[in-house]
C-alpha cells in the first residue's frame, strides 16, 4: 500500500506535456479569493476568455471565469487539474449575483458574533457556495482560534454548513485586492497564478534597497514582484565579475565596485586611485587561470 501511495504521489506532482492533452488546458479564476485553477474541456468543447463556468474547486463546484489557454504546463501537476461541471447558464448566472448581497449580510452577521465572543481574529471574506448549501468565512489571526462557539451560532443564523477557512495576510491581500506601490493592482490579486515564496535574497541581487518599508507590500511581506526578475538577474550576472572581484592591469591591482546589467558597464577601482569604467565586451574569463582580465589594447 505504501508503494502505491508514493507511486500516485509521484504521478500527482510530476509535471505535464502539452502534447498529453490535445484538447487543451485553460486557466481559470475564482472571483471570490482571486486563486487560479487548470481545467480540463470536455472533448469537443471551447471555451471564450471571461466565459463563466462551474468547476469543482476545492472549496467545492463554484462559479468560475476562464482566463485562456494554457501553452506551457510545465508548472501545472497531474493533481491540479481541475474537473469541468458545466457551464454558467443565466440560473447560474442569476443565483451568484443573489449570493453577493448575501454575504455582505453574513459578513456582517459574522463581525458582530466575533465581537460577542470576543475572538482575535479580523474576518476577511464571507462566500455562498453556487452548488450546495454552504457559506464560507475567511478571516486572519496571529494564533490558533477556537471558534466552535462562532460556529454553533452562526448554524443556528443561516440554518446550513459553516466552514470557516484561516488564511495568511499575503492571501488576505490577494481576495481583497488594491493598490500596490507602483499604482497598479495587487500582483497576487490580478495577476499571479499563485502564491510564490519571495527571498531577501532576491532584493539583494537586484541592488535593491533592504529598507523593508520600501520592499515591502501592504501585506507587511516582500513585494511579489521581487520574484519576477531574479531569474534574469542570475543569468546575467553569471557572466560578469561579481563586486568585490580583482582584477591585474597595467601593474595595478583593481577592485570591481559597480556592475550594472543593463548598460553593460562594469567600474573598478585602482588601488592607485584610477578609476576604470568598462564596456563588459572589454573583459573576459579565463579559464585556465580561473580569474577575470581585462585586455590593455582595448582601453
Amino acid at each position: 500500500m505504501g508503494s502505491d501511495h508514493r507511486k500516485d504521489h509521484h504521478k500527482n506532482t510530476s509535471s505535464l506535456d502539452i502534447k498529453d492533452y490535445p484538447e487543451g488546458l485553460f486557466r481559470a479564476k475564482i472571483p471570490h479569493s482571486s486563486e487560479t485553477e487548470v481545467c480540463l474541456p470536455p472533448q469537443g468543447e471551447s471555451f471564450e476568455k471571461d466565459e463563466m463556468i462551474i468547476v469543482k474547486t476545492r472549496y467545492g463546484n463554484d462559479m468560475v471565469k476562464v482566463l485562456g489557454p494554457l501553452t506551457d504546463l510545465s508548472h501545472v501537476r497531474k493533481g491540479d487539474i481541475r474537473t469541468l461541471v458545466r457551464r454558467a447558464g443565466e440560473g447560474d448566472l442569476k443565483k451568484a449575483e443573489s449570493f453577493r448581497e448575501k454575504e455582505e449580510e453574513a459578513f456582517r452577521t459574522c463581525r458582530e458574533k466575533i465581537d460577542k465572543h470576543k475572538l482575535d481574529m479580523a474576518l476577511v471574506s464571507a462566500h455562498y457556495l453556487l452548488d450546495e448549501p454552504k457559506v464560507m468565512f475567511f478571516f486572519t489571526a496571529e494564533n490558533r482560534i477556537d471558534f466552535r462557539e462562532l460556529v454553533k451560532d452562526l448554524v443556528s443564523i443561516f440554518k446550513m454548513r459553516i466552514e470557516l477557512r484561516q488564511i495568511g495576510v499575503r492571501d488576505e491581500s490577494r481576495v481583497l485586492g488594491g493598490l500596490g506601490v507602483c499604482g497598479r493592482e495587487y500582483c497576487c490579486h490580478s495577476l499571479t497564478d499563485h502564491l510564490s515564496p519571495v527571498s531577501i535574497k532576491m532584493a539583494k541581487e537586484q541592488n535593491l534597497s533592504l529598507n523593508s518599508m520600501k520592499i515591502s507590500g501592504p501585506c507587511g511581506r516582500l513585494l511579489c514582484c521581487l520574484s519576477y526578475e531574479y531569474q534574469y538577474y542570475q543569468e546575467e550576472k553569471r557572466k560578469l565579475p561579481n563586486e568585490g572581484s580583482r582584477i591585474q592591469w597595467d601593474g595595478t591591482t583593481f577592485k570591481v565596485i559597480e556592475v550594472n546589467i543593463f548598460s553593460k558597464r562594469i567600474r573598478l577601482s585602482g588601488g592607485d586611485g584610477r578609476m576604470l569604467d568598462l564596456s563588459t565586451a572589454e573583459i573576459s574569463y579565463n579559464k585556465e587561470s580561473r580569474s577575470w582580465e581585462l585586455n590593455p589594447l582595448e582601453i
